[in-house]
């Protein structure tokens, strides 16, 4: 499996991001920050979308069009 397809856990994501997990929990919980995927119980994160939303991120934020 090439390690961009390779699931991430909660406690992975925070170490990654240098942020505390209970972060990524509050985020999920007002519907911001990273998409996750629910396995059973778990929460699971895609590299790919990881990546995706760092580089949202670095864009800066966006001006609404009229």
């Amino acid at each position: 499996m090439d390690t961009k397809d390779r699931l991430v856990d909660i406690q992975e994501l925070a170490l990654y991001l240098q942020i505390p997990v209970k972060t990524l929990y509050a985020w999920r919980y007002r519907r911001v920050g990273l998409p996750a995927i629910r396995v059973g119980r778990h929460l699971r994160y895609r590299w790919e979308d990881i990546a995706g939303w760092l580089a949202d991120l670095a864009d800066g934020p966006r001006e609404r069009r009229s």
